[in-house]
Parts: C-alpha cells; sequence; structure tokens
C-alpha cells in the first residue's frame, strides 16, 4: 500500500436502494466497490423492506432528494465511474439522467433492476420506458441478465415479438448505449454464458460453470465490480474479464445466512483459509 497521502484510491458513485440484507443493492456495492481497491461514494434512491427471500416493500426516495445527495459530493470529491442499480420511481430516473449529464466523459454502469431474484416487480412500464429514454443514451455499458434484456428490447406494440439475446443487444444499443453485457443465469445452458456487446456485435463471450443454489445479488457484484474496475483505469474488455472472475468467485464463496437465497461473499479474499490456485474458471471464446 502507498504511503503517499496524496495517492486516493479511485471513487466509484453508486446510486441504488438499500438492502438490510446487505445481499444486494447499495450495501452490495459498497461492500464490492471496497473490495476492488476503490472508495465508494452512495446516494439512496428507495428504502426497502426484504429479506434474503425477496422484496416486501419498496420507498421510494424524493427525488430532490436524490439530487441534492449526488451533488453535494460531486461537488466535493472527484468520480471515477458511475454505478447506477435500482432507482424506485420515473422522477429518480430523471434526476439522475440529469444529473450525471454534466459528466459526460465519466464512464456509466447500468445495471437494471426490474424484478428481485424472486421475482417481485421492481419496475413498471413508465419506468422501463424512462429508463430507455433518458438513461440507456448516457450509458457507458449495461449489465441486464437475459430477463431484462427482453423486457427492456421488446416492441411494446407487438405481442409476438420474441427476439433472441443478440438482436435484444443490437436494440438496446441502438437507443445510445455503448456496450451491453448480456449475463445467462436465467437461460437453461449447461454453463452460464455471458456475452459483451457493442456496435460492431459480439466482443467477447464467457463461458462459467454453474453453481448450485440461488444467489441474491449477483448482478449488483458484476456491476459495481466493473464500476470499480474502469475507475481503476482498466479497458472495457479488461474491466469485464476480472469483473466477472471476481463475482464468479464470490459467488463460489458465497454463503446463506438466512432462509432464502445465498449471498455472495465478497470479501472471499480476505479469509484465513486459503482459496486453491486450481479453481475452475470461464473458457472464453
Amino acid at each position: 500500500m502507498s504511503s503517499n497521502p496524496n495517492d486516493n484510491p479511485p471513487i466509484v458513485l453508486t446510486f441504488a436502494a438499500t438492502d438490510p440484507t446487505s445481499g444486494a443493492g447499495l450495501q452490495a456495492d459498497i461492500l464490492t466497490i471496497s473490495s476492488m481497491g476503490c472508495h465508494p461514494l452512495s446516494v439512496v434512491t428507495a428504502v426497502t423492506v426484504q429479506d434474503t427471500g425477496g422484496v416486501d416493500d419498496v420507498l421510494a426516495m424524493d427525488s430532490e432528494w436524490v439530487t441534492d445527495q449526488a451533488r453535494a459530493v460531486l461537488e466535493d470529491m472527484p468520480v471515477a465511474a458511475f454505478k447506477i442499480g435500482l432507482l424506485g420511481s420515473v422522477e429518480n430516473i430523471a434526476a439522475i439522467a440529469e444529473v450525471i449529464s454534466d459528466y459526460p466523459d465519466i464512464p456509466l454502469v447500468f445495471d437494471p433492476v426490474l424484478a428481485s431474484g424472486r421475482g417481485d416487480e421492481l419496475a413498471n412500464e413508465d419506468m422501463i420506458d424512462a429508463m430507455r429514454e433518458l438513461l440507456l443514451p448516457q450509458t457507458t455499458i449495461l449489465t441486464p441478465n437475459s430477463l431484462e434484456a427482453r423486457r427492456l428490447a421488446q416492441d411494446e406494440d407487438n405481442e409476438e415479438d420474441n427476439p433472441d439475446l443478440a438482436e435484444c443487444a443490437k436494440r438496446i444499443i441502438l437507443l445510445g448505449c455503448e456496450y451491453v453485457l448480456v449475463t445467462g443465469t436465467h437461460e437453461n445452458t449447461p454453463k452460464v454464458v455471458n456475452t459483451l456487446y457493442g456496435e460492431q456485435g459480439r466482443v467477447r463471450m464467457d463461458n462459467w460453470p454453474r453453481l448450485p443454489g440461488i444467489y441474491h445479488g449477483s448482478g449488483c457484484t458484476l456491476a459495481s465490480a466493473i464500476a470499480a474496475l474502469l475507475a481503476s483505469g482498466l479497458t472495457m474488455t479488461e474491466a469485464i474479464k476480472e469483473a466477472q472472475e471476481y463475482t464468479w468467485q464470490a459467488l463460489k464463496y458465497g454463503f446463506r445466512p438466512g432462509m432464502g437465497q445465498h449471498i455472495p461473499d465478497r470479501l472471499f479474499w480476505a479469509r484465513e483459509e486459503e482459496i486453491p490456485d486450481d479453481d475452475e474458471s470461464s473458457t472464453r471464446h
């Protein structure tokens, strides 16, 4: 560790809702960003009532409070990356879009939280429309799971519209997003296939061994890790590679503290128990 007091860690600002379990949401972002060697700043977009089983209620913050939280820290400290999670309301989406529009050179990682792992609805159609119109044009990389990608890309006027994931990514990029990383946890495949798309199509594909159990906060972990790595100066492809490695290990060493889903161990590397060097990781194409 550097002894130079002016050699500060990169700073990442996350906009997210609280999660009392620390499995997902704001607390998960803070844990991940810190674990990746960055300093987290946080703006509360909503307060949730939830346990490891699912979300029971969501109370969105007043949009002026969201704006004031963000402006206060942005005017005080230099931010190297933004991360966005659960937003809470259309008004909050508009407020955040306005704030980040003043910082076009700062990479924005957007994890579009549309539903909980149990399937609890966390974003209605008006919010999804606002995401498409206001946030996606400013997004450096979107990290939807396959269900979220389909919902964001679906043609609402065509009930029979059923695009494949490559087409979903293409449509999302046409809305202004620079990259889309579609994660395949919800797909019926032997391994989890995560695919990064850019303007020219597929950039990389990573295949990961499926782990037993259901995990709470895997998407938050991946998106926050990408944001931290971009803030640290890595290229997009480097950040995608390392963030997936980190997330897979956090899931592998996850634990089940309650009666519901497992929680990723974002500090797995800090445990006294040695992690074997021969762990199977991904295969890339």
